[in-house]
């Protein structure tokens, strides 16, 4: 797809370190049915002007997963054009737009804030 588009820089990040280093050719493919696909990626990295490979632990790969378990999901058409997903990285955690405010107008976490600043318990506390 990145020829396609005639990208000339890319960067390919993967999981997979070992992966990553056979590209590289820092670490010997020794599996036989992996030998093929190492050789077409190498064969295809001459084709850009730059092009990097990246490794990223998969725990901190959170985001990659969630974009292939969601491209996983969607049914694709019988067509060669597939719309883009389009993707809004926001400011805030997605959890902080699903609280609403109490009664009083204060967030749902003033009481505790309260109690770690200045030791006060909500004026409704009992001894318990």
């Amino acid at each position: 797809m990145a020829l396609d588009m005639n990208i000339q820089e890319l960067l390919v990040i993967k999981d997979s370190d070992l992966l990553i280093n056979q590209v590289k050719e820092n670490w010997a493919t020794k599996n036989d049915k992996i030998l093929p696909y190492v050789n077409l990626v190498q064969r295809l990295s001459g084709r850009f002007k730059s092009i990097d490979f990246r490794h990223t632990p998969r725990a901190q790969n959170d985001f990659a997963d969630v974009v292939a378990t969601i491209a996983s999901m969607i049914q694709h058409p019988e067509s060669t054009h597939i719309d883009p997903l389009e993707i809004t990285l926001k400011e805030e955690h997605a959890h902080y737009a699903h609280i609403e405010a109490e009664p009083d107008g204060k967030p749902w976490y003033a009481d505790i804030k309260a109690y770690l600043e200045k030791g006060e318990y909500p004026p409704e506390s009992s001894a318990n």
